[in-house]
């Protein structure tokens, strides 16, 4: 890296941040997916972070930073800003420890987020419509008040907490041979990279970032921080404009390869994990998934990977838009534009063709204002599910036998 001054985290201080954790972090299992295994041709362990009391991994880096502060900080309290998880897990552990804790949130972060943080009983303040506008005033605020500010990712300690989660993967699958780290500013990248390289070199430490927010992809080509435009991501929690000066530092010669995951495979992602796990995990969690489902790793195929399931807080609304998206992009759900005759029996017609396809009719639009200037037809927009992208097929042909004209269809994304 061009700055010499950047810190590095020894193998030491991360076996003391496993001390400092122990009995106040869960140990949360490593199991083998037998769905998942059969769905991506690879042996799949998930790592459920998601199991941690506060919903995810964060609370290692929170707990080891708030467990090293000096009395005089402890009596002031810290500050810091955060998406979601990284509030929480100081919330949660701030608590336990009887440390003030302040957190600043842009205003959109989600709201089941925002709720447990107060219920924890920090400080909250929105502020900013991006996360750069709630951090430059968690800095404004930790300067004024005299606060110690605990950065989310790009902290010593922080990436120490994080690395603890390796020995718990190197002592659940001995043997694995890949590991799928989410990666945002980078800060879990960092710490495990540091343990499965001192302890394990041979296994392969694999990066995956949402491409619609690759900063640190961005940073590893630079060898320095730069920051990028992103754009929205399901991978909220991965949505970082600048990847960490520590984190890159440390990571560079640690990690095999950074993996860029879309957003249809982040959907799908978390659809899979629902379906087949039976678990509610959030875009930044369901990253790895993703990019096995987009066939970003064929040459992990029958070798054994582990998952991060990183984080399981989002909110209940948004998983239910996410899971329709998910299904659109499966082709579970085919919505399509088709112009009927305006005259009595024109949409039993199509809803008897649509039965005899086996096509379960889910909302139905009639409307004849911009049915085009033909006043004999009307434009129908209709919903239906369907068992995969042949049995759209098969409807469109339907369809066409019987005299319906698709007037505009929607085309099914390829989903594994």
């Amino acid at each position: 890296m061009k700055n010499p001054s950047t810190a590095k985290v020894s193998l030491s201080e991360i076996v003391a941040a496993r001390s400092r954790l122990n009995g106040a972090i869960a140990y949360t299992q490593c199991t083998e997916s037998a769905a998942l295994s059969e769905l991506t041709g690879v042996r799949i362990f998930c790592k459920q972070e998601y199991l941690q009391r506060t919903g995810s991994f964060k609370e290692r880096g929170a707990r080891n930073a708030l467990a090293q502060l000096t009395p005089d900080q402890v009596r002031r309290g810290v500050i810091a800003a955060s998406a979601g998880n990284h509030a929480l897990g100081l919330a949660w552990h701030g608590r336990s420890l009887g440390i003030p804790v302040t957190v600043v949130m842009p205003r959109f972060a989600p709201l089941v987020k925002v709720a447990r943080c107060r219920q924890f009983g920090a400080t909250v303040i929105l502020h900013g419509d991006a996360f750069d506008e709630a951090r430059g005033e968690a800095g404004r605020l930790a300067e004024e008040r005299q606060l110690a500010y605990i950065h989310p990712f790009d902290d010593p300690q922080v990436i120490a907490g994080q690395g603890t989660l390796a020995f718990e993967i190197l002592e659940q699958v001995p043997d694995a041979e890949a590991v799928l780290v989410p990666v945002g500013g980078g800060g879990l990248l960092a710490g495990m990279a540091t343990v499965l390289h001192a302890l394990k070199p041979d296994l392969q430490v694999i990066g995956v970032e949402p491409a619609n927010a690759a900063c640190f992809t961005a940073g590893l080509a630079a060898k320095e921080p730069v920051r990028i435009a992103t754009r929205f991501t399901l991978a909220d929690g991965l949505a970082v404009a600048e990847a960490g000066r520590h984190t890159l530092a440390i990571a560079q010669p640690l990690v095999h390869r950074m993996i860029q995951v879309q957003e249809e495979s982040l959907a799908l992602a978390m659809l899979r994990l629902a379906e087949l796990e039976k678990c509610i995990i959030e875009g930044a969690g369901a990253a790895g998934l993703a990019a096995l489902l987009g066939g970003n790793l064929p040459d992990l195929a029958g070798r054994k990977v582990v998952l991060l399931l990183t984080g399981g807080n989002i909110d209940p609304l948004a998983h239910s838009r996410v899971i329709e998206r998910g299904l659109a992009a499966d082709g579970r759900i085919y919505r399509f534009d088709v112009l009927l005759s305006d005259r009595p029996g024109g949409l039993a017609h199509l809803s008897s063709v649509l039965a005899n396809a086996g096509a379960n009719v889910t909302e139905i639009v009639h409307n004849r204002t911009f049915a085009g200037p033909d006043l004999s037809r009307v434009h129908v927009l209709c919903t239906v599910e369907t068992r995969d992208r042949a049995h759209i097929t098969e409807i469109q042909q339907r369809m066409t036998e019987n005299g319906l004209e698709l007037f505009i269809a929607e085309r099914p994304v390829t989903a594994p």
